[in-house]
């Protein structure tokens, strides 16, 4: 039928990795020499209706600046999803699992 169109449906795990990959990219940017340490974050996602929500468990460099850390993390999360898949971040949860020596003085 002309007009009609189709329904995009991405999967969590794809939200999952695109919020680890963003994850990524502001702690490489957070640690000395670009070289992140800690464990990899633990993502999971819901996506109740059009919106996805974001939990992310992160450890992060100390010493350094936690709240503005967390902050960059929300939102580089949140520009990705919506860049990459077009749906809206309706939230990004930060969980701050553990800090780790190492960090910017």
């Amino acid at each position: 039928m002309p007009g009609r169109r189709g329904r995009l449906r991405v999967a969590d795990r794809v939200y999952a990795r695109i919020a680890a990959r963003a994850v990524q990219e502001v702690l490489t940017e957070a640690w000395p020499a670009g070289r992140a340490k800690g464990a990899p974050p633990h993502v999971s996602v819901t996506v109740p209706g059009s919106t996805v929500t974001v939990r992310v468990a992160v450890e992060l460099p100390f010493p350094s600046d936690v709240a503005a850390l967390a902050g960059a993390v929300r939102k580089r999360i949140a520009e990705r999803v919506v860049g990459l898949t077009g749906t809206r971040v309706s939230e990004v949860i930060v969980v701050v699992e553990k800090l780790v020596t190492g960090g910017a003085s």
